[in-house]
């Protein structure tokens, strides 16, 4: 009798299956600091702060991850960006390196955060009671006048959606912003509202929407290419 066991079925990677889209979330390299006394410029009503000199240093390290990958064989179909420009300027590195320009998709852009828009850092690290409340109910709208969760939810598929339809079974990149992958991540997983705002900097997640409309989560604040 032989010791050797029938081959049997081994266990597989994941692989997306043919019609899913791969779109790679990174959050933007770090901004300009806020400063009473010089005020971030708005856009759409938005803080838009420019990236800050490590920003910058940041953008080139995930360009350089993600365009190598590109070049081995994970071909980038795409590369989206929102509205703000420091994702635009986060993107710069990767279009340079693989060729190809960005699209900007205005429903990624970051939370509207109402009467505190452009000094969000400022009341935190003040100790605003505020922030512990917004904490606790798991809700950006505690704050005065913020985008309720429901619509930001919803402006945020819309984005996805919109990919999603260009390319079907594809692979692409978007910059975007950490409240907008806490809410895409909380989305598909069914967590709690704020359980996923903490992505770094220049960080990769990666979001895989299948064919039949189920959202997957396959990475989340992978940021080893700048240790």
């Amino acid at each position: 009798m032989s010791d050797e066991h029938p081959p049997g079925i081994r266990q597989q990677r994941f692989t997306p299956p043919e019609g899913a889209t791969t779109i790679v979330l990174v959050r933007h390299g770090e901004s300009m600091p806020e400063h009473p006394d010089f005020p971030h410029p708005v856009r759409d009503g938005h803080g838009d702060p420019e990236l800050a000199p490590n920003g910058h240093d940041q953008a080139r390290r995930v360009g350089e991850r993600l365009a190598a990958e590109h070049h081995a064989g994970r071909t980038i179909d795409a590369v989206y960006v929102t509205s703000l420009q420091r994702t635009h300027q986060t993107a710069d590195p990767l279009v340079g390196l693989i060729g190809l320009d960005y699209t900007e998709v205005a429903e990624l852009r970051e939370v509207h955060l109402g009467e505190w828009e452009g000094e969000f850092r400022a009341r935190v690290a003040a100790g605003d009671p505020i922030f512990a409340q917004m904490l606790e109910a798991e809700r950006w709208d505690v704050i005065p006048g913020a985008e309720p969760t429901e619509a930001f939810e919803q402006r945020l598929r819309d984005g996805i959606d919109r990919i999603v339809a260009d390319h079907p079974g594809g692979h692409v990149v978007a910059v975007v912003h950490g409240g907008v992958i806490g809410q895409l991540i909380a989305t598909a997983t069914g967590a709690t509202g704020l359980a996923f705002t903490t992505a770094d900097n220049a960080s990769i997640s990666e979001l895989v929407v299948m064919p039949n409309g189920v959202w997957r989560i396959r990475r989340y604040n992978d940021a080893s290419h700048l240790d």
